[in-house]
């Protein structure tokens, strides 16, 4: 069985080293829902999700030292706003990236099979450094990206449990919540992803 999760990914790295991944989904299994995922310059790797189903799908897909359930709450304008108990990130989107009318291009048919993403997947992890379309999930399942719309960060600012992490900077180095980092530019990436369960054919 497919799991497919519609709607955005933004990534980006703070002065303090701290590296954060926000997850916005529209459509998914569970409903809508925000999730966010912070890696601090130790390494150390926490997921915040709203509801215990959700974090244990999250958590048996990525990996994490630390897991907590808080309301996360979502703005979105021409600022986008995120707020947990732990964590607090602004976040303003600026232009498209020029990969985003060559996404517009590919058939939607095309765009979500797992054929596709495992083809892209080598030129992705050239043009956008921290980026795979293709790899394996936990437990044996398989995920892959269908990128509809990319745009960069121009500014950002964050607050984890109380403590400002500095100004926007780039999302080095790689988090490692998964098969993929978001890219090393600070990003809002409008996407679907897939999780594939059982053995491996192709979010």
């Amino acid at each position: 069985m497919t799991s497919s999760f519609e709607g955005h990914i933004a990534g980006l790295g703070t002065t303090s080293g701290t590296r954060i991944v926000v997850g916005v989904w529209d459509v998914s299994p569970f409903g809508a829902f925000a999730d966010t995922m912070i890696e601090q310059p130790s390494g150390h790797r926490t997921l915040i999700a709203p509801r215990q189903d959700v974090a244990d799908f999250v958590a048996s897909t990525y990996s994490f030292d630390e897991v907590r359930i808080e309301p996360v709450s979502v703005t979105r304008g021409d600022e986008w706003s995120v707020h947990t108990r732990s964590l607090q990130v602004r976040f303003t989107p600026g232009r498209s990236l020029w990969v985003s009318p060559v996404l517009g291009l590919v058939p939607a048919a095309l765009r979500r099979t797992p054929a596709w993403a495992r083809f892209c997947n080598p030129f992705a992890r050239r043009i956008m450094p921290g980026v795979q379309t293709y790899g394996t999930a936990g437990g044996g399942r398989t995920e892959w990206y269908a990128a509809r719309h990319v745009r960069r960060l121009t500014c950002a600012r964050a607050t984890w449990e109380g403590t400002e992490l500095g100004d926007l900077a780039p999302v080095t180095p790689a988090v490692r919540f998964g098969f993929a980092s978001s890219p090393a530019q600070p990003t809002l990436t409008a996407l679907t992803s897939y999780v594939l369960d059982g053995v491996a054919s192709s979010a």
